[in-house]
């Protein structure tokens, strides 16, 4: 009896989170939103879509990883109530075989360096000010323009 019900479980589980990744009728988009250090817009981006776009998986990479998430940003998240551990400041090298339907560029440096990915995929730019060393306030304005400005952009791209 415990057996069945482990199973049923587990069936469960895949059901709701691997199979949409895999079926034709509810094919999920990955979205890769690349930033310099990715500790500030970048882990932003990857938040809000993640939590406001269904249909859409985020992840985010600094061409130049910092290697850590911005106090202020992971806050931000915080306070909107959409902050994930599982955030961090990753190396574009730990992303770049993976597959994406859409990147993104947030900041002129990435699009200037944006690399060639081993597959065909759209790049796009929209670039938001760096909020880092500024006040709290200015992660706020950050995060209300990214939720403004790209997430309907990235609707229109991939919806």
């Amino acid at each position: 009896m415990i057996f069945n019900y482990a199973y049923i479980l587990i069936c469960k589980q895949y059901y709701l989170t691997i199979l949409p990744y895999k079926t034709k009728r509810n094919p999920m988009k990955k979205v890769l939103i690349l930033c310099t250090g990715n500790s500030c817009r970048s882990i932003i981006a990857e938040a809000l879509i993640n939590a406001e776009l269904d249909a859409v998986v985020a992840e985010s990479s600094g061409v130049k990883a910092s290697g850590r998430v911005n106090p202020n940003a992971k806050k931000v998240l915080e306070n909107e109530g959409i902050w994930n551990d599982s955030y961090h400041s990753k190396t574009l090298d730990t992303v770049i075989d993976n597959n994406y339907d859409l990147v993104v560029t947030v900041c002129g440096n990435a699009q200037e360096t944006c690399p060639m990915f081993p597959k065909p995929v759209k790049t796009i730019h929209v670039g938001f000010e760096d909020p880092d060393g500024k006040s709290f306030e200015a992660f706020e304005v950050i995060l209300a323009k990214i939720r403004n400005e790209l997430l309907p952009i990235i609707k229109k791209e991939l919806l």
